[in-house]
């Protein structure tokens, strides 16, 4: 990426990694510092089907937007949402409806400056910066109220987002909060790291990306400690699945090696 850094928010340490960073680098993007890719590729060396994980994560949104477009909904509400990059939710969703709607939230400063940038011109799409646990600040924010209305269904999106939040946050809370806030209809799409899946390296790579990212600690989990996260909502088929195992459109959308499909678990759900 360029090494202009003028549009760099003040205060950011551009020397820490950060998850939606190397996440970027590991879809190809370009929106990283250096730090972000030393620490990529060091796990890509140690888990070379994380990329692979990364991708499979991609195309499930991919699929879980259609399906939920398919169904009606309109507006759509991505937390932790990272930096847009190629074929992300708005551009996914607004090629079938370009009257859809999308926020995108992330408490990465520099997620959110690239985010502003590349939606720049784009009237139904808008970021705010903001931790997923402030709901009022996500749901009242002027962004959010001019582009989504709670009064009908909301596509909810937190994807890979969940590892990042320790059990004493009470992931479940959170979600059940966000489901409170949703009007009977809505979605959830959700993908999380199995703590199940053992593919060459990931409990090294998890060491590591906790060693160098104190910040950002990450927590694979079980299936059954994922499910929950999915209570009082009714789950759509085929439940609670490994990413390509969810609604896959062809093979492109499974890995080669068998053992990184089973790295992110998907769901996607609907309150009743």
């Amino acid at each position: 990426m360029s090494s202009d850094l003028g549009w760099v928010p003040p205060g950011v340490d551009t020397t820490v990694p950060s998850p939606a960073r190397v996440y970027d680098y590991w879809l190809g993007g370009g929106h990283n510092f250096a730090p972000d890719r030393v620490l990529a590729e060091k796990i890509l060396q140690i888990m070379p089907g994380v990329r692979d994980a990364a991708r499979l994560n991609r195309s499930f949104l991919r699929r879980a937007a259609l399906y939920m477009v398919e169904q009606g909904v309109r507006q759509f509400l991505d937390i932790g949402s990272g930096i847009p990059t190629v074929g992300n939710l708005h551009e996914i969703v607004q090629a079938e409806a370009p009257d859809a709607r999308v926020v995108y939230v992330d408490r990465d400063p520099v997620a959110v400056a690239h985010s502003e940038l590349i939606l720049a011109g784009n009237a139904n799409t808008a970021v705010i910066q903001a931790d997923l646990r402030d709901l009022d600040a996500i749901f009242d924010a002027d962004p959010t109220r001019k582009l989504i209305d709670f009064d009908q269904p909301v596509g909810l999106f937190m994807l890979l987002l969940l590892h990042f939040v320790p059990d004493e946050w009470d992931p479940q809370a959170i979600v059940g909060e966000y489901r409170d806030r949703l009007v009977p209809g809505s979605f959830l799409a959700l993908s999380q790291a199995s703590a199940e899946a053992k593919p060459d390296g990931m409990d090294e790579a998890v060491r590591t990306y906790n060693t160098k990212s104190s910040q950002n600690q990450a927590f694979p989990r079980t299936h059954d400690q994922v499910l929950t996260f999915f209570d009082g909502f009714d789950l759509v088929e085929p439940g609670l699945v490994t990413c390509p195992s969810w609604r896959p459109d062809g093979e492109g959308d499974f890995a080669a090696d068998a053992e990184v499909n089973e790295v992110p678990f998907a769901g996607v759900a609907v309150k009743p």
